[in-house]
């Protein structure tokens, strides 16, 4: 595998998920000068995952039509765009728009991204390369909050405009760098019957019910700590440690599940993550919420690498395109940040916290129930193909 390769898709994907972490610190701040409700903050919160959502499938037609390489230029370019508006925007409408279009562009960048990694990739070394992927991703992730600390302090005019300068950067360093050839794109038929096999959407559940989690506490969580006297600084802070742990633990669950499987570190994280959810509802001090934090996304940390592993394997292993098979990562992890951000948060707002982590809890229980007994998680049987049809 080209380490040249792996270090630019790398580059993309950390600073598209560091321009979406950076609202964490931002998010008090916004909701008392905009007057936003908890539901309003996690729809400004989720309206990145809302654009990736939609754009999810229709970026793994792109990048299938128009190639890896030139489907980032397109994200990237959305995103440069996006940040350059989001600097400047001072509605919750402009916010929300600004967010969406960025989620667009990372949907694209991380589809034509990912799949270029995996197309060049080792299948014995699939989980280590998605693992190594999202340690870029949780970097950037882990970056996020600290470029929105550095926001509040220092304008967000300024650092957003930087964003848009990496990524005009970033567009140039993809365009100089030879594609992966173009295939002939499935039709949509096609590509709705292998995607609807029993194997493809059991994993596809697995990248679901984590990213529901996340997509609550990272609305949930900043907005407590502010009630707890937390500075935008010492949010930006709790998860930038949480992050950081996890940017460390990803490449070594992947690897480990490309050597026991998948499910083994999938179980484990299913049993460990609601228990650590329901926690998040009890500390009334700011740095033992942030501890709480860190272990929620430890807990969480086993499921999403091998999981995202799984669907490719088994999308792949369906008859997808590989563009396709990525697009589908992107469409479970977006669905469940929407889910989260939006409806389980909007739910906190006319409940409480702790019922919306008991529901999130729930989630994972009947995820749990559901395979017990489960053996290993089958391999989807090709669809034949209707190309021809």
């Amino acid at each position: 595998m080209s380490r040249r390769l792996f270090v630019l898709v790398a580059a993309v994907i950390l600073l598209d998920t560091m321009f979406y972490a950076a609202i964490t610190p931002l998010l008090p701040g916004y909701a008392d000068d905009l007057h936003l409700s908890k539901a309003s903050a996690g729809i400004l919160s989720a309206s990145y995952a809302a654009g990736t959502l939609i754009a999810a499938l229709p970026s793994g037609w792109l990048a299938a039509r128009i190639g890896f390489r030139l489907a980032m230029v397109v994200g990237l370019s959305l995103i440069g765009a996006s940040s350059v508006v989001f600097a400047f925007a001072n509605t919750a409408a402009l916010l929300d728009l600004a967010r969406f279009a960025e989620g667009v562009g990372g949907a694209c960048a991380w589809t034509g991204g990912l799949a270029w990694l995996i197309a060049i990739a080792p299948d014995e070394r699939r989980g280590e390369v998605i693992g190594g992927a999202l340690a870029a991703a949780i970097f950037g992730i882990l970056l996020g909050p600290v470029i929105g600390g550095i926001a509040t302090v220092v304008g967000q005019e300024i650092v957003f405009c930087v964003v848009a300068a990496i990524a005009a950067g970033l567009v140039i360093w993809v365009s100089g760098t030879p594609g992966a050839p173009t295939q002939p794109v499935q039709p949509a038929r096609e590509v709705f019957a292998r995607m609807f096999t029993g194997p493809v959407m059991l994993a596809f559940g697995f990248v679901v019910v984590p990213s529901v989690l996340a997509g609550t506490f990272d609305v949930l969580v900043p907005l407590r700590l502010d009630a707890l006297g937390a500075s935008g600084v010492g949010v930006g802070l709790a998860f930038f440690i949480a992050a950081g742990i996890e940017a460390f633990t990803a490449p070594v669950i992947g690897r480990f599940s490309d050597r026991r499987g998948r499910m083994t570190p999938i179980r484990a994280g299913l049993i460990a993550s609601p228990i650590a959810a329901l926690c998040l509802a009890i500390p009334d001090d700011a740095v033992l919420l942030g501890a709480v934090l860190v272990a929620v996304v430890l807990a969480m940390s086993l499921i999403w690498t091998p999981a995202m592993a799984l669907l490719s394997d088994n999308a792949e292993e369906a008859g997808l395109d590989l563009a396709f098979a990525t697009a589908l990562v992107s469409l479970a992890w977006a669905g469940g940040q929407v889910l989260g951000g939006s409806a389980v948060a909007a739910f906190a707002g006319a409940t409480t916290d702790a019922a919306a982590y008991g529901l999130v809890a729930a989630a994972f229980g009947l995820t749990l129930l559901g395979i017990t007994g489960l053996r290993s998680v089958g391999r989807a049987r090709p669809v034949p193909s209707r190309a021809s049809d």
